[in-house]
């Protein structure tokens, strides 16, 4: 599937809902859209997608990463989700699958019960609650900020940084986990110091229905050597399959 004015590997700055938004379109089948984490641009999903198969994967920076320019305001957790819907529209699609990591579970989580009818099934990975949820081991704070030799991605613009943090860090899901209805999957490393997995916990115990994963690794699922694991869960869940549960410490 490709979209015009959008390069299929590199991306490109196409409109969204009056802002200029850096999105890609990649691969045939079932629609995935995929939300970043706070510092990262789209390119932090290519160990994901290069393990993916059948799918159409839609990624995209959010504004104040990557390519996408910085908004001059802050913009709350609920208009990132419409952003998100609105990135749907621009691409022509009327639902998908959605896959939300550390920050971008957030806001996947927002997505869920703002436009139900736009989630066909919801992944979160990695992620939490907001408000309410158990703080990050401060030494693993310094992972927020990319190493520039671990990673070839533009280095994130720093107020753009500030709004996402802001975002969140005046958000809560508690008050509507219950009100998720799309069948949901949550992942989490068993060693995540950053969000650590009883947030994971909490997320599945509030949502109906949902199924906690945790795997033996820390918060970086994304990265290669670990997006495999990562894949080799999601998809039998994307595709209505029992899961198998390989190399799983709990679950």
């Amino acid at each position: 599937m490709t979209l015009p004015g959008v390069r299929e590997r590199e991306g490109d700055l196409v409109d969204v809902d009056g802002r200029r938004m850096r999105v890609r379109v990649e691969g045939e089948g079932p629609p995935l859209l995929l939300l970043n984490g706070l510092t990262r641009p789209l390119e932090s999903w290519e160990p994901v997608t290069r393990a993916l198969t059948g799918r159409t994967v839609v990624s995209f920076d959010a504004p104040g990463v990557g390519s996408s320019p910085t908004p001059r305001l802050p913009l709350s957790m609920s208009a990132l989700a419409r952003l998100a819907v609105s990135v749907l529209d621009a691409v022509g699609l009327d639902d998908a699958d959605v896959l939300g990591f550390s920050h971008g579970g957030a806001v996947a989580q927002q997505l869920a019960v703002d436009a139900p009818e736009r989630v066909r099934r919801l992944v979160l990975v990695s992620t939490s609650c907001g408000i309410g949820a158990t703080p990050a081991d401060q030494g693993a704070l310094r992972g927020l900020l990319p190493r520039p030799a671990a990673h070839p991605w533009p280095w994130p613009d720093s107020v753009g940084t500030l709004w996402r943090i802001l975002a969140i860090s005046c958000w809560s899901s508690i008050p509507f986990l219950g009100a998720i209805r799309v069948p949901t999957l949550v992942v989490c490393g068993a060693r995540d110091r950053m969000v650590p997995a009883t947030n994971s916990a909490l997320l599945a115990r509030r949502i109906p229905g949902a199924r906690l994963v945790v795997l033996p690794a820390g918060h970086d699922l994304q990265r290669a050597g670990q997006a495999g694991s990562l894949v080799e869960i999601v998809e039998p869940f994307l595709a209505g399959r029992v899961l198998r549960e390989p190399r799983l410490v709990s679950a």
